[in-house]
């Protein structure tokens, strides 16, 4: 019989470690439970390295986890550290690159179709009722291992409506990046991953005022106001942020102007 390793990541212990025993019970299914999502990241990356890996991922919602730092796995000591998530959707999307293989259900206390979408697009297989009964969740984690997708009925309309609404928002968005020249979207790429401009600056290897002309370039083509305003509109667009562990290599280290 081939087992399904499950892990619950509540902050409520009580709650968490409750839906372990209950899901434990069955033959097939050997289960977990973290607290937060550090201590969640710490369960898969050691299950990781084990070669004990965990097939499906049950995460509160509306996880209030603290915004920590913790090195990813296999980092250098040195190494930039990855940013903890403090909520559960957040946590799913984080582990879409860092544990591609896993499949994800977000457990929520309440319906909310906007979330729900939210949900979807960070990479979950389902959004099930945490006062939903163990045989639906059960079939659930079943199902997402079968590459099933699993909402609740009554979602069902609200989350294709909200999907719709973020697909046609996302063309926008990806036509208004498009407008960028290649080193406006570098630029760009940076301000995602909450760089100033002097730390911009640094890692492009331009003057300050190069990369304050470059930003505000970057705004007026894409018709915000604010860095956060740009970084939600390429958020939208599938624009992702540089990866802050990787210098630049080979490249000069004095500005220019």
């Amino acid at each position: 019989m081939q087992r399904i390793r499950v892990l619950v990541v509540d902050d409520h212990r009580i709650f968490a470690e409750s839906l372990a025993a209950a899901l434990a019970a069955e033959q097939d299914v050997d289960v977990a439970a973290a607290g937060s999502a550090p201590a969640a990241l710490r369960n898969l990356d050691r299950a990781a390295t084990d070669g004990r890996r965990f097939d499906v991922l049950l995460a509160d919602a509306d996880l209030a986890a603290p915004l920590l730092a913790v090195p990813a796995q296999g980092a250098a000591r040195d190494a930039v550290p990855r940013a903890v998530p403090r909520d559960g959707i957040a946590l799913v999307s984080g582990l879409r690159t860092s544990h591609p293989y896993l499949r994800t259900v977000v457990l929520a206390d309440r319906d909310d179709p906007r979330r729900a979408a939210a949900a979807l697009q960070a990479g979950a297989s389902g959004w099930v009722a945490k006062d939903c009964s163990l045989s639906r969740l059960l079939a659930v984690i079943r199902g997402v291992l079968r590459d099933e997708t699993h909402l609740p009925p009554a979602l069902l309309t609200g989350v294709l409506r909200e999907l719709t609404a973020a697909r046609k928002h996302r063309s926008e968005s990806e036509r208004l990046v498009e407008s960028l020249t290649p080193r406006e979207r570098e630029v760009l790429r940076c301000m995602v991953a909450g760089l100033g401009r002097k730390a911009v600056a640094e890692r492009l290897f331009l003057s300050p005022h190069t990369v304050r002309t470059h930003m505000q370039n970057v705004l007026g083509k894409l018709g915000v106001h604010s860095t956060l305003a740009a970084v939600a509109l390429a958020r939208r667009a599938g624009v992702g942020p540089v990866e802050l562990e990787t210098a630049a290599a080979g490249a000069a280290s004095v500005p220019v102007p």
